[in-house]
Protein backbone atom coordinates (compact mmCIF):
# COMPACT_ATOMS: atom_id res chain seq x y z
CA UNK A 1 0.00 0.00 0.00
CA UNK A 2 1.56 3.63 -0.92
CA UNK A 3 0.73 6.81 -1.10
CA UNK A 4 2.47 7.52 -4.14
CA UNK A 5 1.01 7.09 -8.25
CA UNK A 6 3.05 4.92 -10.33
CA UNK A 7 3.60 2.74 -8.11
CA UNK A 8 1.80 -0.44 -9.60
CA UNK A 9 -0.21 -0.64 -6.07
CA UNK A 10 -3.99 1.17 -4.67
CA UNK A 11 -3.20 4.74 -3.58
CA UNK A 12 -4.16 5.31 -0.14
CA UNK A 13 -5.56 9.11 -1.09
CA UNK A 14 -8.72 9.62 0.16
CA UNK A 15 -10.32 10.29 3.08
CA UNK A 16 -13.82 9.49 4.29
CA UNK A 17 -15.66 12.49 3.14
CA UNK A 18 -14.19 11.33 -0.22
CA UNK A 19 -15.78 8.15 0.23
CA UNK A 20 -18.93 9.22 1.21
CA UNK A 21 -19.33 11.06 -1.86
CA UNK A 22 -18.05 8.17 -4.01
CA UNK A 23 -21.50 6.52 -2.52
CA UNK A 24 -23.07 9.50 -3.03
CA UNK A 25 -24.46 8.00 -6.59
CA UNK A 26 -27.15 5.83 -3.94
CA UNK A 27 -29.66 7.97 -3.42
CA UNK A 28 -30.24 8.64 -7.40
CA UNK A 29 -31.23 4.98 -7.41
CA UNK A 30 -34.72 5.21 -6.18
CA UNK A 31 -35.20 6.67 -9.39
CA UNK A 32 -34.64 3.63 -11.49
CA UNK A 33 -37.30 1.80 -10.09
CA UNK A 34 -40.09 4.33 -7.79
CA UNK A 35 -42.27 3.81 -11.11
CA UNK A 36 -41.63 -0.17 -11.04
CA UNK A 37 -42.34 -0.93 -7.38
CA UNK A 38 -45.49 1.92 -7.52
CA UNK A 39 -47.19 0.24 -9.89
CA UNK A 40 -46.50 -3.23 -8.66
CA UNK A 41 -47.72 -2.61 -4.84
CA UNK A 42 -49.89 0.73 -5.04
CA UNK A 43 -50.70 3.09 -3.00
CA UNK A 44 -48.41 1.82 -0.20
CA UNK A 45 -45.01 2.18 -2.40
CA UNK A 46 -43.71 4.79 0.13
CA UNK A 47 -44.07 2.47 3.38
CA UNK A 48 -42.32 -0.33 1.15
CA UNK A 49 -39.21 2.37 0.50
CA UNK A 50 -39.13 3.60 4.40
CA UNK A 51 -39.42 -0.26 5.36
CA UNK A 52 -36.83 -1.19 3.02
CA UNK A 53 -34.19 2.02 4.07
CA UNK A 54 -34.94 0.59 7.58
CA UNK A 55 -33.64 -2.39 7.12
CA UNK A 56 -30.45 -1.77 4.80
CA UNK A 57 -29.80 0.97 7.86
CA UNK A 58 -29.97 -1.45 10.37
CA UNK A 59 -27.71 -3.87 8.51
CA UNK A 60 -24.87 -1.65 7.84
CA UNK A 61 -23.58 -1.47 11.35
CA UNK A 62 -22.74 -5.03 10.89
CA UNK A 63 -21.10 -4.39 7.67
CA UNK A 64 -19.21 -1.49 9.37
CA UNK A 65 -18.04 -3.47 12.33
CA UNK A 66 -16.05 -5.92 9.51
CA UNK A 67 -14.76 -3.28 7.27
CA UNK A 68 -12.91 -2.09 10.30
CA UNK A 69 -11.52 -5.59 11.04
CA UNK A 70 -9.86 -5.45 6.91
CA UNK A 71 -8.32 -2.09 6.56
CA UNK A 72 -5.51 -3.32 4.05
CA UNK A 73 -8.52 -4.87 1.75
CA UNK A 74 -10.65 -3.19 -0.85
CA UNK A 75 -13.60 -4.44 -3.09
CA UNK A 76 -16.12 -3.42 0.06
CA UNK A 77 -18.39 -5.69 2.68
CA UNK A 78 -18.88 -8.82 0.29
CA UNK A 79 -14.98 -9.13 0.38
CA UNK A 80 -14.85 -8.92 4.27
CA UNK A 81 -17.69 -10.97 5.05
CA UNK A 82 -16.47 -13.84 2.58
CA UNK A 83 -13.34 -14.66 4.44
CA UNK A 84 -15.58 -15.81 7.28
CA UNK A 85 -17.13 -18.41 4.90
CA UNK A 86 -13.68 -19.56 3.63
CA UNK A 87 -13.00 -22.24 6.70
CA UNK A 88 -16.17 -23.76 6.31
CA UNK A 89 -15.97 -23.79 2.14
CA UNK A 90 -13.90 -22.56 -0.46
CA UNK A 91 -16.88 -22.38 -2.54
CA UNK A 92 -18.96 -19.96 -0.64
CA UNK A 93 -16.70 -17.27 0.14
CA UNK A 94 -16.36 -16.31 -3.72
CA UNK A 95 -19.96 -16.69 -4.28
CA UNK A 96 -20.60 -13.85 -1.91
CA UNK A 97 -18.30 -12.01 -3.85
CA UNK A 98 -19.80 -12.90 -7.20
CA UNK A 99 -23.70 -12.24 -6.29
CA UNK A 100 -22.22 -8.86 -5.56
CA UNK A 101 -20.55 -7.98 -8.18
CA UNK A 102 -23.36 -8.83 -10.07
CA UNK A 103 -25.75 -7.34 -8.34
CA UNK A 104 -23.90 -3.78 -8.74
CA UNK A 105 -22.60 -4.11 -11.84
CA UNK A 106 -25.52 -3.80 -13.86
CA UNK A 107 -26.49 -0.32 -12.61
CA UNK A 108 -24.05 0.42 -15.65
CA UNK A 109 -26.41 -0.90 -18.22
CA UNK A 110 -29.65 0.09 -16.53
CA UNK A 111 -28.22 3.52 -15.99
CA UNK A 112 -26.75 4.20 -19.49
CA UNK A 113 -30.23 2.91 -21.03
CA UNK A 114 -32.00 5.08 -19.40
CA UNK A 115 -29.86 8.13 -19.78
CA UNK A 116 -29.69 7.03 -23.45
CA UNK A 117 -33.74 7.31 -23.18
CA UNK A 118 -33.27 10.77 -21.89
CA UNK A 119 -30.98 11.90 -24.80
CA UNK A 120 -33.06 10.58 -27.26
CA UNK A 121 -36.30 12.30 -25.95
CA UNK A 122 -34.39 15.54 -26.19
CA UNK A 123 -32.62 15.07 -29.65
CA UNK A 124 -34.66 12.94 -31.43
CA UNK A 125 -38.72 12.95 -29.98
CA UNK A 126 -41.35 11.58 -31.23
CA UNK A 127 -43.51 14.12 -32.06
CA UNK A 128 -47.14 14.41 -30.66
CA UNK A 129 -50.61 13.82 -32.48
CA UNK A 130 -51.42 17.21 -31.78
CA UNK A 131 -48.40 18.88 -32.93
CA UNK A 132 -48.74 21.04 -35.65
CA UNK A 133 -45.92 19.46 -37.44
CA UNK A 134 -48.66 16.36 -37.10
CA UNK A 135 -50.93 17.99 -38.04
CA UNK A 136 -49.65 19.64 -41.16
CA UNK A 137 -48.75 16.40 -42.41
CA UNK A 138 -52.20 15.09 -41.69
CA UNK A 139 -54.06 17.75 -43.88
CA UNK A 140 -51.60 17.56 -47.25
CA UNK A 141 -52.11 13.08 -47.02
CA UNK A 142 -55.42 13.29 -45.87
CA UNK A 143 -57.26 12.58 -49.25
CA UNK A 144 -54.87 9.64 -50.14
CA UNK A 145 -56.60 7.80 -47.35
CA UNK A 146 -60.25 5.64 -48.15
CA UNK A 147 -62.46 3.20 -46.19
CA UNK A 148 -60.74 0.77 -48.70
CA UNK A 149 -57.60 1.69 -47.63
CA UNK A 150 -55.64 -1.58 -46.08
CA UNK A 151 -54.76 -0.17 -42.81
CA UNK A 152 -58.15 1.64 -42.85
CA UNK A 153 -59.73 -1.55 -43.33
CA UNK A 154 -57.85 -3.06 -40.68
CA UNK A 155 -58.95 -0.67 -38.04
CA UNK A 156 -61.95 -0.67 -38.67
CA UNK A 157 -61.81 -4.45 -37.62
CA UNK A 158 -60.11 -4.12 -35.11
CA UNK A 159 -62.66 -1.39 -33.14
CA UNK A 160 -66.07 -2.13 -33.91
CA UNK A 161 -68.11 0.97 -34.22
CA UNK A 162 -65.54 3.39 -35.71
CA UNK A 163 -66.68 4.97 -38.98
CA UNK A 164 -64.81 5.01 -41.77
CA UNK A 165 -63.94 8.64 -41.20
CA UNK A 166 -62.99 8.19 -37.93
CA UNK A 167 -60.48 5.11 -38.98
CA UNK A 168 -58.97 7.71 -41.65
CA UNK A 169 -58.80 10.06 -38.84
CA UNK A 170 -56.77 7.97 -36.58
CA UNK A 171 -54.56 5.86 -39.48
CA UNK A 172 -53.71 8.85 -40.78
CA UNK A 173 -52.85 10.95 -37.61
CA UNK A 174 -50.60 7.34 -36.60
CA UNK A 175 -49.30 7.55 -40.22
CA UNK A 176 -47.90 11.08 -39.41
CA UNK A 177 -46.16 10.06 -36.30
CA UNK A 178 -44.36 7.75 -37.92
CA UNK A 179 -43.38 9.62 -40.89
CA UNK A 180 -42.01 12.33 -38.59
CA UNK A 181 -40.48 10.21 -35.93
CA UNK A 182 -36.74 10.85 -36.72
CA UNK A 183 -34.98 7.59 -38.32
CA UNK A 184 -32.48 7.17 -34.80
CA UNK A 185 -35.14 7.11 -32.66
CA UNK A 186 -36.79 3.84 -34.45
CA UNK A 187 -32.97 2.83 -35.38
CA UNK A 188 -32.16 -0.84 -34.75
CA UNK A 189 -29.12 -2.75 -37.03
CA UNK A 190 -30.27 -6.21 -35.83
CA UNK A 191 -31.83 -8.30 -32.78
CA UNK A 192 -30.97 -11.41 -31.52
CA UNK A 193 -33.04 -14.01 -29.09
CA UNK A 194 -31.31 -15.92 -26.83
CA UNK A 195 -33.67 -19.10 -25.54
CA UNK A 196 -34.16 -18.93 -21.75
CA UNK A 197 -32.66 -15.13 -21.67
CA UNK A 198 -34.32 -12.51 -23.91
CA UNK A 199 -34.02 -10.59 -26.74
CA UNK A 200 -30.59 -8.26 -27.48
CA UNK A 201 -31.22 -5.27 -29.08
CA UNK A 202 -28.88 -3.41 -31.22
CA UNK A 203 -30.73 0.16 -31.49
CA UNK A 204 -29.85 3.56 -30.96
CA UNK A 205 -29.73 3.14 -27.05
CA UNK A 206 -27.61 0.51 -27.22
CA UNK A 207 -25.38 2.96 -28.94
CA UNK A 208 -25.43 5.91 -26.82
CA UNK A 209 -25.29 3.54 -23.35
CA UNK A 210 -22.25 2.36 -24.73
CA UNK A 211 -20.64 5.65 -25.30
CA UNK A 212 -21.84 7.03 -22.07
CA UNK A 213 -20.20 3.90 -20.82
CA UNK A 214 -16.61 5.07 -21.74
CA UNK A 215 -17.01 7.98 -21.03
CA UNK A 216 -17.38 7.32 -17.53
CA UNK A 217 -14.70 4.93 -17.72
CA UNK A 218 -11.94 7.61 -18.78
CA UNK A 219 -13.31 9.55 -15.71
CA UNK A 220 -12.52 6.92 -13.16
CA UNK A 221 -8.95 5.36 -15.31
CA UNK A 222 -7.48 8.51 -13.09
CA UNK A 223 -7.71 6.85 -9.88
CA UNK A 224 -10.30 7.09 -7.08
CA UNK A 225 -8.95 10.89 -5.69
CA UNK A 226 -10.26 12.01 -9.49
CA UNK A 227 -13.10 9.87 -9.29
CA UNK A 228 -14.38 11.26 -5.91
CA UNK A 229 -13.75 14.82 -6.91
CA UNK A 230 -15.97 14.55 -9.85
CA UNK A 231 -18.42 13.00 -7.76
CA UNK A 232 -18.60 15.62 -5.46
CA UNK A 233 -19.66 18.41 -7.56
CA UNK A 234 -21.81 16.13 -9.51
CA UNK A 235 -23.28 15.05 -5.89
CA UNK A 236 -24.12 18.84 -4.93
CA UNK A 237 -25.71 19.72 -8.29
CA UNK A 238 -28.04 16.90 -8.40
CA UNK A 239 -28.67 16.32 -4.93
CA UNK A 240 -29.85 19.52 -3.79
CA UNK A 241 -32.59 19.80 -6.93
CA UNK A 242 -33.28 16.48 -5.65
CA UNK A 243 -34.07 16.99 -2.18
CA UNK A 244 -36.42 20.07 -3.18
CA UNK A 245 -38.57 17.90 -5.20
CA UNK A 246 -38.95 15.98 -1.50
CA UNK A 247 -39.55 18.82 0.16
CA UNK A 248 -41.58 21.27 -1.70
CA UNK A 249 -44.38 19.30 -1.99
CA UNK A 250 -44.67 18.98 1.82
CA UNK A 251 -44.31 22.94 2.28
CA UNK A 252 -46.59 23.95 -0.50
CA UNK A 253 -49.50 21.78 0.39
CA UNK A 254 -49.36 19.99 -2.70
CA UNK A 255 -49.48 16.72 -1.31
CA UNK A 256 -52.81 14.90 -1.76
CA UNK A 257 -53.52 13.08 1.44
CA UNK A 258 -56.24 10.50 -0.21
CA UNK A 259 -53.14 9.10 -2.37
CA UNK A 260 -51.32 8.29 1.09
CA UNK A 261 -54.17 6.86 2.70
CA UNK A 262 -56.09 3.70 2.28
CA UNK A 263 -53.03 1.73 2.04
CA UNK A 264 -54.61 -1.53 0.44
CA UNK A 265 -52.61 -3.83 -2.77
CA UNK A 266 -54.07 -4.05 -5.95
CA UNK A 267 -55.84 -5.96 -7.80
CA UNK A 268 -52.70 -7.05 -10.06
CA UNK A 269 -49.22 -5.44 -10.87
CA UNK A 270 -49.90 -2.23 -12.92
CA UNK A 271 -53.76 -2.75 -12.43
CA UNK A 272 -54.17 0.49 -10.64
CA UNK A 273 -57.44 -1.08 -8.76
CA UNK A 274 -57.42 -1.51 -5.07
CA UNK A 275 -57.88 -4.80 -3.63
CA UNK A 276 -57.44 -5.85 -0.15
CA UNK A 277 -54.78 -7.91 1.76
CA UNK A 278 -54.96 -11.26 0.68
CA UNK A 279 -52.07 -13.72 -0.06
CA UNK A 280 -51.53 -11.96 -3.94
CA UNK A 281 -51.10 -8.77 -1.24
CA UNK A 282 -48.41 -10.30 0.45
CA UNK A 283 -47.09 -11.40 -2.55
CA UNK A 284 -47.01 -8.03 -3.98
CA UNK A 285 -45.46 -6.70 -0.57
CA UNK A 286 -42.88 -8.55 -0.53
CA UNK A 287 -41.93 -8.57 -4.22
CA UNK A 288 -41.86 -4.64 -3.65
CA UNK A 289 -39.11 -4.96 -0.31
CA UNK A 290 -37.77 -7.45 -2.80
CA UNK A 291 -36.44 -5.09 -5.74
CA UNK A 292 -36.59 -2.00 -3.39
CA UNK A 293 -33.23 -3.57 -1.62
CA UNK A 294 -31.40 -3.35 -4.82
CA UNK A 295 -31.56 0.39 -4.09
CA UNK A 296 -31.82 1.15 -0.33
CA UNK A 297 -28.72 -1.18 0.67
CA UNK A 298 -26.53 0.29 -1.49
CA UNK A 299 -25.18 2.48 0.45
CA UNK A 300 -22.95 -0.29 1.38
CA UNK A 301 -20.50 0.99 -1.50
CA UNK A 302 -19.19 3.64 0.98
CA UNK A 303 -16.77 0.79 2.00
CA UNK A 304 -15.35 -0.46 -0.83
CA UNK A 305 -12.39 2.02 -0.98
CA UNK A 306 -10.95 0.74 2.84
CA UNK A 307 -7.62 -0.30 0.82
CA UNK A 308 -7.81 3.30 -0.46
CA UNK A 309 -8.33 5.19 2.38
CA UNK A 310 -5.55 7.49 4.43
CA UNK A 311 -7.34 6.25 8.02
CA UNK A 312 -9.63 2.83 7.48
CA UNK A 313 -9.67 2.31 11.27
CA UNK A 314 -11.44 5.45 11.66
CA UNK A 315 -12.90 6.49 8.41
CA UNK A 316 -14.51 3.11 7.31
CA UNK A 317 -17.19 3.52 9.80
CA UNK A 318 -17.98 7.11 9.60
CA UNK A 319 -17.92 6.89 5.50
CA UNK A 320 -21.05 3.86 5.68
CA UNK A 321 -22.56 5.75 8.43
CA UNK A 322 -22.78 9.28 6.81
CA UNK A 323 -23.55 7.89 3.92
CA UNK A 324 -26.72 5.42 5.44
CA UNK A 325 -28.20 9.03 6.66
CA UNK A 326 -28.02 11.24 3.41
CA UNK A 327 -30.13 7.81 1.76
CA UNK A 328 -32.59 7.75 4.98
CA UNK A 329 -33.07 11.30 3.72
CA UNK A 330 -33.83 10.83 0.07
CA UNK A 331 -35.06 7.11 0.29
CA UNK A 332 -37.93 8.70 3.07
CA UNK A 333 -38.48 11.93 1.09
CA UNK A 334 -38.79 11.07 -2.53
CA UNK A 335 -40.78 8.27 -2.88
CA UNK A 336 -43.69 9.76 -0.47
CA UNK A 337 -43.52 13.27 -2.50
CA UNK A 338 -44.14 11.23 -5.69
CA UNK A 339 -47.16 9.29 -4.27
CA UNK A 340 -48.57 12.40 -2.52
CA UNK A 341 -48.02 14.47 -5.57
CA UNK A 342 -49.08 12.03 -8.84
CA UNK A 343 -51.17 9.36 -7.25
CA UNK A 344 -51.48 6.28 -8.04
CA UNK A 345 -52.94 7.20 -12.13
CA UNK A 346 -49.69 9.58 -12.49
CA UNK A 347 -47.00 6.83 -11.23
CA UNK A 348 -48.77 4.28 -13.46
CA UNK A 349 -47.76 6.75 -16.78
CA UNK A 350 -45.12 4.86 -18.96
CA UNK A 351 -42.64 7.54 -18.59
CA UNK A 352 -42.69 6.76 -14.74
CA UNK A 353 -42.34 3.37 -14.79
CA UNK A 354 -39.33 2.98 -17.32
CA UNK A 355 -37.64 5.80 -15.61
CA UNK A 356 -38.21 8.13 -19.28
CA UNK A 357 -40.20 10.41 -17.75
CA UNK A 358 -39.47 11.10 -14.24
CA UNK A 359 -37.21 14.09 -14.76
CA UNK A 360 -40.23 15.51 -16.36
CA UNK A 361 -42.08 14.85 -13.38
CA UNK A 362 -40.04 16.39 -10.65
CA UNK A 363 -40.26 19.68 -12.87
CA UNK A 364 -44.16 19.81 -12.64
CA UNK A 365 -43.61 18.78 -8.89
CA UNK A 366 -42.40 21.72 -7.97
CA UNK A 367 -44.49 24.14 -10.13
CA UNK A 368 -41.77 24.74 -12.68
CA UNK A 369 -42.57 25.42 -16.67
CA UNK A 370 -41.20 24.53 -19.57
CA UNK A 371 -37.42 26.15 -18.46
CA UNK A 372 -37.31 24.39 -15.02
CA UNK A 373 -38.48 21.31 -16.79
CA UNK A 374 -35.78 20.79 -19.24
CA UNK A 375 -33.25 21.81 -16.02
CA UNK A 376 -34.71 18.46 -14.40
CA UNK A 377 -34.36 16.64 -17.45
CA UNK A 378 -30.51 17.52 -17.57
CA UNK A 379 -30.08 17.20 -14.29
CA UNK A 380 -32.01 13.61 -14.27
CA UNK A 381 -29.35 12.61 -16.47
CA UNK A 382 -26.61 14.09 -14.57
CA UNK A 383 -27.95 11.98 -11.45
CA UNK A 384 -27.91 8.77 -13.71
CA UNK A 385 -24.35 9.56 -14.34
CA UNK A 386 -23.69 9.99 -10.74
CA UNK A 387 -25.22 6.36 -10.05
CA UNK A 388 -23.28 4.15 -12.98
CA UNK A 389 -19.98 5.98 -11.39
CA UNK A 390 -20.39 5.04 -8.09
CA UNK A 391 -21.41 1.56 -9.68
CA UNK A 392 -18.41 1.13 -12.02
CA UNK A 393 -15.94 2.56 -9.06
CA UNK A 394 -17.38 -0.08 -6.46
CA UNK A 395 -17.99 -3.11 -8.90
CA UNK A 396 -14.66 -2.85 -10.78
CA UNK A 397 -12.96 -3.05 -7.36
CA UNK A 398 -14.63 -6.28 -5.85
CA UNK A 399 -13.28 -8.02 -8.62
CA UNK A 400 -10.13 -6.43 -8.14
CA UNK A 401 -9.77 -7.77 -4.46
CA UNK A 402 -11.42 -10.68 -5.71
CA UNK A 403 -8.63 -11.80 -7.70
CA UNK A 404 -6.09 -10.63 -5.40
CA UNK A 405 -7.65 -13.27 -2.68
CA UNK A 406 -7.49 -15.87 -5.17
CA UNK A 407 -11.20 -16.18 -5.86
CA UNK A 408 -11.31 -14.23 -9.44
CA UNK A 409 -8.79 -14.63 -12.41
CA UNK A 410 -5.45 -13.13 -11.70
CA UNK A 411 -5.41 -10.53 -14.45
CA UNK A 412 -8.71 -8.51 -12.38
CA UNK A 413 -5.91 -8.05 -9.93
CA UNK A 414 -3.67 -5.75 -11.80
CA UNK A 415 -4.17 -1.43 -11.41
CA UNK A 416 -2.74 1.38 -13.78
CA UNK A 417 -0.77 4.29 -13.06
CA UNK A 418 -3.04 5.89 -10.75
CA UNK A 419 -3.81 2.69 -8.83
CA UNK A 420 -7.44 2.13 -10.42
CA UNK A 421 -7.89 -1.26 -11.35
CA UNK A 422 -8.46 -0.61 -15.32
CA UNK A 423 -8.56 -4.19 -16.15
CA UNK A 424 -11.68 -5.22 -13.78
CA UNK A 425 -12.70 -1.70 -15.10
CA UNK A 426 -13.22 -3.06 -18.59
CA UNK A 427 -14.51 -6.37 -17.60
CA UNK A 428 -17.32 -4.19 -15.91
CA UNK A 429 -17.50 -2.50 -19.29
CA UNK A 430 -17.60 -5.60 -21.29
CA UNK A 431 -19.63 -7.42 -19.60
CA UNK A 432 -22.58 -4.32 -19.29
CA UNK A 433 -22.34 -3.91 -23.40
CA UNK A 434 -23.88 -7.38 -23.63
CA UNK A 435 -26.43 -6.37 -20.31
CA UNK A 436 -26.93 -3.24 -22.54
CA UNK A 437 -28.39 -5.01 -25.12
CA UNK A 438 -30.77 -7.16 -23.23
CA UNK A 439 -32.08 -3.83 -21.34
CA UNK A 440 -32.60 -1.67 -24.44
CA UNK A 441 -36.09 -2.20 -24.22
CA UNK A 442 -38.69 -1.72 -21.15
CA UNK A 443 -39.31 -5.36 -20.88
CA UNK A 444 -35.57 -6.37 -20.71
CA UNK A 445 -34.51 -3.62 -18.50
CA UNK A 446 -36.95 -4.78 -15.45
CA UNK A 447 -35.70 -8.81 -16.49
CA UNK A 448 -32.03 -7.77 -15.82
CA UNK A 449 -32.85 -5.94 -12.39
CA UNK A 450 -35.02 -8.90 -11.23
CA UNK A 451 -31.83 -11.17 -12.23
CA UNK A 452 -29.21 -9.08 -10.86
CA UNK A 453 -31.18 -8.69 -7.59
CA UNK A 454 -31.01 -12.33 -7.09
CA UNK A 455 -27.12 -11.98 -6.30
CA UNK A 456 -27.63 -9.14 -4.40
CA UNK A 457 -30.04 -10.67 -1.85
CA UNK A 458 -28.23 -13.83 -1.61
CA UNK A 459 -25.50 -11.52 -1.06
CA UNK A 460 -27.00 -9.73 2.13
CA UNK A 461 -27.94 -13.29 3.47
CA UNK A 462 -24.34 -14.79 3.36
CA UNK A 463 -22.48 -10.94 4.42
CA UNK A 464 -24.79 -11.04 7.60
CA UNK A 465 -24.40 -13.85 8.89
CA UNK A 466 -20.53 -13.22 8.28
CA UNK A 467 -21.31 -10.86 11.19
CA UNK A 468 -21.77 -13.27 13.69
CA UNK A 469 -19.06 -16.20 12.40
CA UNK A 470 -16.76 -13.42 12.43
CA UNK A 471 -17.31 -13.02 15.88
CA UNK A 472 -16.91 -16.55 17.01
CA UNK A 473 -13.58 -17.72 14.16
CA UNK A 474 -12.12 -14.36 14.58
CA UNK A 475 -12.19 -12.95 17.50
CA UNK A 476 -8.66 -12.34 18.41
CA UNK A 477 -9.01 -9.90 15.44
CA UNK A 478 -8.87 -6.15 16.26
CA UNK A 479 -12.00 -4.26 15.37
CA UNK A 480 -11.50 -0.14 15.75
CA UNK A 481 -15.06 -0.21 15.72
CA UNK A 482 -17.66 -3.24 16.94
CA UNK A 483 -21.65 -3.16 17.22
CA UNK A 484 -23.73 -4.11 19.99
CA UNK A 485 -24.30 -7.77 20.40
CA UNK A 486 -28.36 -7.25 20.02
CA UNK A 487 -27.11 -5.72 16.53
CA UNK A 488 -25.39 -8.23 15.40
CA UNK A 489 -28.28 -10.72 16.48
CA UNK A 490 -30.77 -8.95 14.94
CA UNK A 491 -29.35 -8.27 11.97
CA UNK A 492 -28.59 -11.99 11.62
CA UNK A 493 -33.07 -12.88 11.77
CA UNK A 494 -33.22 -9.72 9.11
CA UNK A 495 -30.76 -12.13 6.66
CA UNK A 496 -33.53 -14.69 6.87
CA UNK A 497 -36.36 -11.68 6.19
CA UNK A 498 -34.20 -11.12 3.13
CA UNK A 499 -34.13 -14.75 2.09
CA UNK A 500 -38.00 -14.57 2.26
CA UNK A 501 -38.04 -11.47 0.35
CA UNK A 502 -36.04 -13.22 -2.32
CA UNK A 503 -38.31 -16.44 -2.28
CA UNK A 504 -41.68 -14.38 -3.07
CA UNK A 505 -40.44 -11.35 -4.04
CA UNK A 506 -38.30 -12.34 -7.30
CA UNK A 507 -41.49 -13.87 -9.48
CA UNK A 508 -43.29 -10.47 -9.21
CA UNK A 509 -41.28 -8.70 -11.76
CA UNK A 510 -43.25 -10.47 -14.88
CA UNK A 511 -40.69 -13.24 -15.01
CA UNK A 512 -41.50 -16.41 -13.06
CA UNK A 513 -37.94 -18.14 -13.71
CA UNK A 514 -36.16 -15.15 -12.26
CA UNK A 515 -35.19 -16.76 -9.04
CA UNK A 516 -33.94 -19.43 -10.92
CA UNK A 517 -32.01 -17.51 -13.74
CA UNK A 518 -30.64 -15.47 -11.01
CA UNK A 519 -29.09 -19.14 -9.29
CA UNK A 520 -28.27 -20.07 -12.35
CA UNK A 521 -26.00 -17.07 -12.96
CA UNK A 522 -24.96 -17.35 -9.82
CA UNK A 523 -23.81 -20.75 -10.24
CA UNK A 524 -21.43 -19.47 -12.96
CA UNK A 525 -18.67 -18.77 -10.15
CA UNK A 526 -18.08 -22.34 -9.97
CA UNK A 527 -15.68 -22.91 -13.09
CA UNK A 528 -14.54 -19.18 -13.07
CA UNK A 529 -13.33 -20.10 -9.21
CA UNK A 530 -12.12 -23.35 -10.18
CA UNK A 531 -10.06 -21.94 -13.36
CA UNK A 532 -8.00 -19.86 -10.55
CA UNK A 533 -8.07 -21.69 -7.64
CA UNK A 534 -7.32 -25.13 -9.14
CA UNK A 535 -5.27 -24.45 -12.42
CA UNK A 536 -3.71 -21.24 -11.79
CA UNK A 537 -3.01 -21.08 -7.85
CA UNK A 538 -2.40 -25.22 -7.80
CA UNK A 539 -4.61 -25.63 -4.95
CA UNK A 540 -3.85 -22.92 -2.70
CA UNK A 541 -4.87 -18.67 -1.60
CA UNK A 542 -2.20 -16.35 -2.34
CA UNK A 543 -0.54 -15.42 1.10
CA UNK A 544 -1.94 -12.03 1.83
CA UNK A 545 -5.08 -13.95 1.86
CA UNK A 546 -3.84 -15.94 5.10
CA UNK A 547 -1.75 -12.44 6.28
CA UNK A 548 -5.42 -10.87 6.14
CA UNK A 549 -7.05 -13.15 8.67
CA UNK A 550 -4.17 -13.21 10.87
CA UNK A 551 -3.19 -17.14 9.91
CA UNK A 552 -0.28 -18.86 8.88
CA UNK A 553 0.32 -19.52 5.02
CA UNK A 554 -1.83 -22.35 4.13
CA UNK A 555 -3.61 -23.01 7.36
CA UNK A 556 -7.43 -21.53 7.53
CA UNK A 557 -7.79 -22.01 11.27
CA UNK A 558 -10.23 -23.85 13.51
CA UNK A 559 -14.10 -23.77 13.25
CA UNK A 560 -15.21 -22.80 16.30
CA UNK A 561 -18.83 -22.12 14.95
CA UNK A 562 -19.03 -25.74 14.03
CA UNK A 563 -22.07 -26.78 12.47
CA UNK A 564 -24.02 -23.23 12.71
CA UNK A 565 -22.60 -21.57 9.46
CA UNK A 566 -24.00 -25.06 7.62
CA UNK A 567 -27.09 -24.83 9.54
CA UNK A 568 -27.72 -20.84 8.68
CA UNK A 569 -27.02 -21.86 4.91
CA UNK A 570 -29.62 -25.09 5.11
CA UNK A 571 -32.40 -23.01 7.03
CA UNK A 572 -31.88 -19.65 4.64
CA UNK A 573 -32.45 -22.27 1.89
CA UNK A 574 -35.83 -23.61 3.03
CA UNK A 575 -36.75 -19.79 3.72
CA UNK A 576 -36.34 -19.06 0.23
CA UNK A 577 -38.14 -22.75 -1.65
CA UNK A 578 -41.07 -22.16 1.25
CA UNK A 579 -41.57 -18.54 0.32
CA UNK A 580 -41.38 -19.35 -3.48
CA UNK A 581 -43.86 -22.62 -3.07
CA UNK A 582 -46.31 -20.56 -0.73
CA UNK A 583 -46.59 -16.99 -1.74
CA UNK A 584 -48.45 -16.68 -5.13
CA UNK A 585 -49.08 -13.87 -7.52
CA UNK A 586 -52.87 -12.37 -7.37
CA UNK A 587 -55.27 -14.34 -9.70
Amino acid sequence: MTTETDSGQMVRALSWKGAFWVAAGVPPLVLFSIGGIAATVGQYAFVVWILSMLMGFSQSFTYAEMAGMFGNKSGGTSVYGATAWLRYSKLIAPLSVWCNWFAWSPVLSLGCAIAAGYILNSLFPIPLAESQPVLDWIAANLASYTAETASVAAYMAENAGTTAEQAIQAVASADAVTALTPAFRVFEAFAITIPGLGTLHFNSTFLIGVVLMLIILAIQHRGVAQTASAQKWLAIIVLTPLLLVGLVPLLNGSIDWMNVTDLVPPTAAYSGLEREWNLGGWTLFLGGLYIAAWSTYGFETAVCYTRELKDPRRDTFRAIFYSGLLCCVFFFLIPFSFQGVLGQEGMLEPGIVDGTGVGEAMGNMIGGGPVITQIFVILMIMALFLAIMTAMAGSSRTLYQGSRDGWLPKFLGDVNSHGAPHKAMWTDVVFNIFLLALASDAGGYFYVLAISNVGYILFNFMNLNAGWIHRIDSAHMDRPWKAPSWLIGLNTILAFVNALFLGAGAKVWGYENALWSGLIFASFILPVFWFRHYYQDKGRFPKEAYDDLGLKEGELGERKAGFLPYLALIAGAAVVLWANWFFVLPA
